[in-house]
């Protein structure tokens, strides 16, 4: 199997290789085509043919630089929509930082991209390059998914068998990428679980005891076996550890402090910067959105609510109200369903604009809350997790966040426990480049219907005093 998998796997990297080279050459040739037949004769002094083929490369670095941003290149695993959206808002961005560029070099642009006409070429050329995308990501992702069948996974799990059937549930939606074949418990034991997973492409691990864990990965390794781990919370831990190499025994050094003092100063500079831009830009569409909700039922703009920070001191967060007028008038939180009653015609659009959490970066600016950061939770939520999961304490970190790990690779319905592991990914993964890039990737994330998602009825009734409903 392990040599199977291996002539797979180079095959199905030479493929995308090649799809990502066909993706980049169109765009980079649409572009080359407006840029060398409109805009270059414009310019107060024409570029040659070394300025033209300079304008080139920098297009294509601009926006290969997006689309990997974006998730743009992830082709044959992200689904055809969720890539041509990637690829759609990158090839936006670049176009869009191509016009800056073009500014820069003349004068006389400036006057001209006054003129709307003057970019009417370049959104022409944008609308070709997302319409050829969209065709291209259903043709590719057609073809891939037909030359490449699903694997065939094994899952093996310890404990939780309702967590299991949670993660196979998920995986099967994907059905043009796994099939889950077998499914078998630990208490099965090493050797019948070897002879098992011998006949799978893939093998998944959830919750096994680590001893058997280890075994496993360790002959999942020497045969080459493809191996699916749903990590711990010990494992996301070590993510961040680094090599010690004073003796010849390794050692990996685990700091489990946060951020650094640099880390920390770097970041508050660039909260209250963004904050500060993003309030005068968005301040017109904070006032509309005031106006519609005062008009709708004469209620209060605001929502604020005590929620939980770094260290675990608390702040009163401030939203643009989504509900009816005391929809908690009982004092207890019911977490916000598909088709929630208490929701707004207003709210229903501020929700899915994300123009309710525009006032936070009044917050943000104030210094209680961060851009990036594990999204702040109810200070009695906090109290009720902890209780249940005792390291739901570790998201107290960082401060807060408008945006984060969990929002961005997360649902409004993911469960407490995958986005404590999310956002300690993001804690022990932490940098400058990774927090701009969360950012970017927040505007993906607005478009996407799954992450705005409700709780179900019955989920809703489960955890409701588990859930945050603002």
């Amino acid at each position: 199997m392990g040599g199977n998998e291996y002539r797979y796997g180079k095959y199905k990297r030479l493929f995308r290789l090649g799809a990502k080279v066909w993706v980049m050459c169109y765009q980079a040739a649409v572009f080359w085509w407006i840029w060398l037949n409109f805009y270059n004769p414009r310019m107060d002094q024409p570029f040659a043919l070394r300025g033209n083929w300079l304008i080139l490369f920098v297009y294509i670095v601009v926006l290969w630089l997006f689309t990997n941003v974006y998730g743009g290149f992830q082709i044959g695993y992200e689904k055809p929509g969720s890539l041509s959206l990637s690829q759609s808002i990158s090839v936006t961005c670049a176009n869009a930082a191509m016009i800056f560029v073009m500014v820069l070099l003349s004068r006389e642009q400036i006057q001209m991209y006054g003129k709307l006409a003057s970019l009417v070429p370049l959104g022409v050329v944008t609308a070709a390059q997302i319409a050829g995308i969209i065709l291209s990501a259903f043709v590719l992702n057609q073809f891939y998914d037909n030359v490449f069948p699903p694997r065939k996974l094994l899952v093996v799990y310890g404990e939780y068998q309702n967590s299991a059937c949670e993660l196979i549930a998920k995986m099967s939606e994907r059905h043009e990428k796994y099939i889950i074949s077998e499914v078998i418990n630990q208490k099965e034991g090493y050797e019948n679980i070897l002879e098992r997973i011998r006949e799978y492409q893939g093998v998944v691990l959830m919750d096994v005891e680590n001893p058997l864990r280890n075994k496993i990965l360790k002959y999942c390794y020497g045969a080459a076996i493809r191996v699916y781990v749903v990590p711990t919370i010990s494992d996301i831990i070590l993510t961040s550890a680094e090599n010690i190499h004073f003796f010849d025994t390794p050692l990996l050094l685990a700091r489990n402090s946060g951020l650094s003092i640099e880390q920390k100063l770097i970041k508050r500079i660039m909260d209250l910067t963004i904050s500060g831009l993003g309030i005068i830009i968005t301040s017109p569409v904070m006032l509309i959105t005031a106006l519609a909700i005062k008009l709708y039922d004469g209620g209060p703009v605001f929502f604020r609510q005590d929620r939980a920070t770094i260290g675990g001191s608390v702040f009163r967060i401030t939203k643009f109200r989504s509900m009816v007028v005391d929809a908690e008038k009982n004092g207890i939180s019911v977490p916000a369903t598909q088709r929630d009653p208490r929701i707004t015609p207003v709210g229903r659009f501020i929700r899915a604009t994300r123009f309710d959490e525009l006032p936070q970066l009044f917050d943000i600016f104030r210094g209680n809350m961060s851009i990036v950061g594990p999204r702040p939770e109810r200070v009695e939520h906090v109290e009720k997790y902890t209780e249940a999961i005792p390291e739901f304490c570790y998201r107290l970190k960082v401060k807060g966040g408008l945006t984060g790990y969990a929002q961005i690779y997360g649902k409004y319905n993911t469960t407490a426990y995958d986005k404590l592991k999310l956002d300690l990914m993001y804690i022990e993964n932490y940098s400058i480049l990774l927090d701009i890039k969360l950012m970017l990737m927040t505007v993906k994330v607005i478009f996407m219907k799954e992450s705005t998602e409700g709780f179900t009825e019955e989920k809703s009734a489960g955890m409701g005093k588990k859930r945050e409903d603002g």
